[in-house]
C-alpha cells in the first residue's frame, strides 16, 4: 500500500507538467504584438504638409538666330561653369551679310565725305546769281532773270542739304545694321551664364535650329525645399518656426529644418500655401523632383502620456492587458509626425500595439515585444 502516495505524487507532478507544456505550447503559438509603452514627454503640435525639392531656379537655352548645330558640348547631366562653351552654330551665313554690309558702309562713308554730287551744281548756280546781280545793276537783266537765279541757287542749297542727310542717314543705317549682326554673330556661339547642371538637352549636333528654338534647360546648383501646407493649417506657421523633414526616396531618415520663408497668397487651383524650409541636409540629396512629407512645429507642452503616432488607427488604439487585446477610444491632443498626445482613454505604462494592427482584433490573445 506505501506504493499508492508515490503513485499519485508521480501522477499529480505528470498532471502539472502537462499543464505547464500545455500553457508553453499554447503560449507560444500565441501571435507577437510589438508594443510600446504610454510614457511621459514633450507634446509637439506639428503642421503637416507635402514637400517637394526644386531647382532654385532653372533657364531655357533657347537661339536668337537660325543655323545648324556645328559644335556642341551639351550632356544631360554634365555640370557647367559660368563662361563654359555650349553650343556654337554655323556663323557661314552671318559672316557673309556682314561683308556685304561692311563692304556698303565703306561706299556710304565715300559718298558722305565727298558730298553731294550737286554741290558743283550749286557752286555754278551761286557763281551765275553773283553776275546776274551785277547785269542787274547795269540794267542788262530784268529783275525776273535775278530772281530765277536766285530760286535755282535756293533749289540746288536745298538738294545738297537733303542729299548730305540722306547720305549720313544711309551711314547711321548700316553701322546699326552692321552691329545687329555681329551681336547675332556672337550669339551663334552659346555659352553658360551662370553655374549649374544641364538638366534638359533638345538640340545634337547637326540639327539646323529656327529663331527662338530650345537648345537645352540648365538648372542652378541651389535648391529650395518648397512645403505645401493646406488652408486650414496655415495661419500659425511663421518664419523661423522648426519643422521635420522626410524624404520618400530616403526611407525613414528625418532631417531638422526651419521655416526660412512664407509665400504670403495660396495656390488659386489647390488653395495650399507655399512655405520654403531650410534643411540639415547634405545639399548633394536634394535631388529636384524628390518629394517629401514635413511636419512644422507650431507649438509644444509636457505631457505624460504619449504614444507613436503609427498606434493610433482613426480615434482607436490596441492595448494589450493581462495578455490580452483591447481596442481603446481616445482622445488626442498635439499631433506630429512620429508621436501623438492622448489626452484621454491611456494612463502612463499602458502597452499599446504599434505594427500590423489589421492583424489584431479585441480578444486576441497575443505575446508583446517592445518595439525599438
Amino acid at each position: 500500500m506505501a506504493s499508492s502516495p508515490r503513485i499519485g505524487i508521480r501522477i499529480a507532478i505528470g498532471v502539472v507538467a502537462l499543464a505547464v507544456i500545455g500553457y508553453l505550447v499554447s503560449f507560444a503559438i500565441r501571435p507577437q504584438a510589438v508594443v510600446a509603452k504610454v510614457s511621459p514627454g514633450t507634446a509637439v503640435d506639428a503642421v503637416p504638409g507635402s514637400v517637394v525639392v526644386r531647382a532654385e531656379y532653372a533657364m531655357q537655352l533657347r537661339t536668337e538666330g537660325n543655323g545648324r548645330v556645328m559644335e556642341s558640348a551639351l550632356d544631360e547631366g554634365k555640370e557647367v561653369k559660368k563662361g563654359d562653351f555650349l553650343v556654337q552654330l554655323d556663323p557661314a551665313d552671318l559672316e557673309l551679310e556682314i561683308e556685304r554690309i561692311q563692304a556698303d558702309l565703306k561706299a556710304a562713308k565715300a559718298r558722305l565725305e565727298i558730298g553731294s554730287l550737286a554741290a558743283v551744281d550749286l557752286e555754278g548756280a551761286k557763281a551765275d546769281l553773283a553776275n546776274a546781280e551785277r547785269q542787274f545793276k547795269l540794267g542788262s537783266i530784268s529783275e525776273a532773270d535775278l530772281q530765277k537765279a536766285q530760286r535755282n541757287v535756293k533749289q540746288l542749297e536745298k538738294r545738297v542739304e537733303l542729299e548730305n542727310v540722306a547720305n549720313q542717314q544711309a551711314v547711321e543705317t548700316l553701322e546699326n545694321a552692321l552691329k545687329t549682326k555681329q551681336r547675332q554673330h556672337e550669339k551663334t556661339r552659346m555659352l553658360a551664364i551662370f553655374d549649374g547642371k544641364i538638366s534638359e538637352v533638345f538640340a545634337r549636333l547637326g540639327d539646323l535650329i529656327s529663331p527662338n528654338s530650345p537648345i537645352a534647360t540648365i538648372i542652378s546648383k541651389s535648391r529650395t525645399v518648397e512645403a505645401r501646407i493646406s488652408e486650414e493649417n496655415f495661419s500659425g506657421v511663421k518664419v523661423g518656426q522648426n519643422a521635420t523633414v522626410r524624404f520618400l526616396g530616403y526611407g525613414d531618415q528625418q532631417y531638422e529644418a526651419k521655416v526660412a520663408k512664407v509665400l504670403p497668397t495660396a495656390d488659386p487651383d489647390t488653395q495650399r500655401y507655399v512655405v520654403h524650409l531650410d534643411v540639415k541636409i547634405d545639399p548633394e540629396l536634394l535631388v529636384p523632383g524628390i518629394t517629401g512629407e514635413v511636419n512644422i512645429v507650431v507649438n509644444e507642452r509636457k505631457s505624460q502620456t504619449i504614444i507613436p503616432r503609427r498606434a493610433l488607427f482613426q480615434h482607436f488604439v490596441y492595448v494589450v492587458k493581462d495578455g490580452k487585446v483591447e481596442q481603446r477610444h481616445v482622445e488626442t491632443g498635439f499631433t506630429s509626425l512620429n508621436q501623438v498626445e492622448i489626452l484621454k482613454g491611456l494612463n502612463q505604462g499602458d502597452e499599446v500595439i504599434v505594427e500590423e494592427l489589421d492583424r489584431f482584433r479585441p480578444g486576441d490573445r497575443v505575446r508583446t515585444k517592445l518595439s525599438n
